[in-house]
């Protein structure tokens, strides 16, 4: 069962989304804790890969609320848990001209701290004016059907 931590909706409006998957978070106690009260922020974040590891930037937990001096620098860069095949076959796929790796959620997954990645391409502005038309369409047919008896 899956608990929904934080969810990366501005990745939606900027990015097309063209393969995701899973990898686990090397975390400490008190971003775990910090975690499971719902106080993460991936705005802005991304997904680098060096030295044949993936890492998670500006991803920002907040310190825990009950922690003391030992608490974690909220913007610290945090390793991904990935096997190797999986991070060689991002790394030759982020290297084609305008992909980037972007972290789309992060949640809970049997007890452990999992982040969704995104292989994403940046959409252009007509692009997402093209999304937001398609949406307020999509809303305008779902709202005249539901007056309808």
């Amino acid at each position: 069962m899956e608990r929904i931590v934080s969810t990366n909706r501005k990745a939606y409006h900027d990015y097309t989304i063209v393969e995701t998957c899973e990898a686990g978070l090397s975390l400490l106690g008190t971003e775990v804790k910090s975690l499971r009260e719902g106080r993460a922020n991936l705005k802005d974040s991304y997904v680098i890969i060096k030295g044949g590891e993936a890492f998670l930037l500006n991803c920002h937990i907040s310190p825990y609320s009950h922690g003391n001096i030992q608490n974690h620098d909220p913007l610290r860069t945090r390793k991904l848990l990935l096997h190797k095949r999986e991070i060689d076959s991002l790394w030759g796929k982020v290297r084609q001209k305008g992909f980037t790796l972007i972290p789309l959620k992060v949640y809970f997954k049997d007890g452990k701290a999992k982040v969704e990645i995104g292989l994403c391409k940046g959409k252009r502005v007509y692009e997402k004016r093209e999304a937001i038309k398609e949406k307020e369409a999509q809303r305008e047919i779902e709202r005249y059907l539901r007056r309808k008896p």
